[in-house]
């Protein structure tokens, strides 16, 4: 008798764990932050402004879902305390949706945090890693997110316009798969004009 409640908890503890993994993605790992590169003698002044997100990469996105990407925008306004407001404007359900948060610098220029954390329940913690820029034509921003125990994360290409050259497009999928992404987790965005040019 006990041998057999032994199997029968063993049969049931399996078709939890299969039914446990089913239902979490199997989310390529997120890199340690200090792999990412960062942009050497960050200026923040120069960085603040409105970007176009013409790119998206991450361990959460998926070609089948192209079609519900579309382009927006994100300013990054910067305060006194060298922190920024970041908002962004997105065309969803055919409406303006703006969504705003604040990064709080960290102890190496180009880094930050999200501020007020507590504020976006299962949200453990948050980095935003400014990876490259030139400031006055393209960025690629590397940010990390931990939500209930896991690990997500993207790459934004950002440009101050709505298209950019092959030559950049073509270094952010590098750049995307020396973090371990695949073509299938890279995206480019259908420039919109709804919203996104307030």
């Amino acid at each position: 008798m006990p041998l057999g409640l032994l199997w029968l908890g063993l049969t049931l503890l399996g078709a939890l764990q299969t039914q446990a993994q089913a239902s979490t993605p199997n989310l390529i790992p997120a890199p340690p932050l200090l792999k990412v590169p960062l942009q050497r003698d960050f200026q923040d002044d120069q960085f603040q402004g409105k970007w176009y997100v013409v790119g998206l990469a991450g361990n959460a996105v998926s070609k089948k879902d192209q079609d519900e990407f579309k382009m927006y925008s994100t300013t990054y306004q910067l305060k006194e305390d060298q922190s920024y407001n970041v908002t962004s404007i997105l065309f969803r359900n055919q409406l303006c949706d703006y969504f705003t948060r604040t990064f709080v610098p960290s102890f190496q220029p180009g880094q930050f945090s999200l501020d007020n954390i507590k504020a976006y329940p299962g949200v453990q913690s948050y980095s935003v890693r400014v990876a490259a820029t030139n400031y006055n034509q393209f960025a690629m921003v590397f940010f990390k997110k931990v939500f209930k125990n896991e690990e997500f994360f993207k790459i934004t290409l950002y440009g101050r316009t709505k298209e950019l050259t092959p030559e950049l497009k073509e270094d952010f999928v590098r750049f995307a798969k020396s973090l371990g992404l695949t073509d299938d987790h890279i995206l480019f965005l259908v420039p919109i004009d709804k919203c996104i040019d307030e």
